[in-house]
């Protein structure tokens, strides 16, 4: 894969590291997905197609909660991963190796599309009409991240320059608490229903059999030797497909900061 965007362009395959990524990434915790089903989403009777899916994290984490999930990634490796998972796990999951950007089902086939730790890498301008003919009406879009508060966050901030010293031309460092609002890219597609943001406290990822040298083996032994929690921000940002009915929603987030946020959207005709 490549993305101009993203360290020059240079290529990157989450592939090569399929087999860590089926033991180690299932990190997200359970407050995560309960926000998720607190908004309807992903929830008995619905259709959901998870973008990004890699191993598969997210159908799997919330197949119990009845909905039927198609998940799509562009790597072969984490969808044979993925698929390994869910039958060891017997859940009835359908994967399929294919871009956001390839996407081929017929229009209205699903009520719900995720994107979680994926939606930077797409191309906006092919995904968003694709999201918008494949979504029925009052169908959501929901994008997902959690992210390093490197300003914030003492590991956070050791972290990254981990990763530049391994990788100095990285362009991913410095990032900041965004102030959440509508993206520009939404219209004319989207309308923001719901912006959350808010921050958990998130326990060491350092767990038994991972790498013993190099770049994994150095941030396990700064988180050990700090026996601290990182701080990491999650967000879910959720979008309606333009419908005939207007919507209000409104959240209330809290902030590690002890402050509240409150966002109130309504669609566009």
């Amino acid at each position: 894969m490549k993305n101009t965007d993203i360290d020059a362009g240079k290529t990157f395959d989450w592939g090569r590291a399929s087999v860590d990524y089926a033991k180690f990434r299932d990190i997200y915790p359970s407050e995560f997905y309960q926000r998720i089903l607190d908004l309807g989403l992903c929830t008995a009777g619905q259709d959901v197609l998870d973008l990004g899916t890699g191993t598969g994290v997210l159908p799997r984490a919330l197949y119990a909660n009845g909905a039927k999930f198609v998940g799509a990634d562009i790597s072969g490796q984490q969808i044979a991963e993925a698929r390994r998972l869910a039958e060891e796990e017997k859940k009835s999951i359908d994967f399929i190796v294919c871009a956001a950007e390839d996407l081929s089902f017929p229009p209205g086939s699903f009520d719900v599309i995720t994107a979680c730790q994926c939606f930077l890498y797409f191309n906006k301008s092919i995904v968003l009409p694709k999201f918008h003919q494949l979504l029925r009406t009052g169908g959501h879009f929901c994008e997902l991240w959690m992210a390093w508060l490197p300003q914030e966050d003492e590991i956070a901030a050791a972290s990254e320059k981990l990763v530049l010293k391994y990788n100095p031309a990285w362009t991913g460092a410095g990032y900041q608490r965004p102030v959440l609002s509508e993206p520009t890219w939404a219209s004319p597609y989207f309308s923001a229903s719901s912006l959350i943001a808010y921050d958990i406290p998130f326990p060491s990822l350092v767990k038994p059999g991972m790498a013993e040298s190099g770049p994994a083996a150095e941030l396990a032994l700064l988180l050990c030797l700090k026996k601290q929690l990182t701080l990491l921000k999650q967000n879910i940002c959720i979008f309606y497909r333009p419908f005939p009915n207007a919507l209000t929603f409104c959240i209330t987030s809290p902030y590690r900061i002890s402050s509240k946020y409150k966002s109130s959207f309504i669609r566009t005709a």
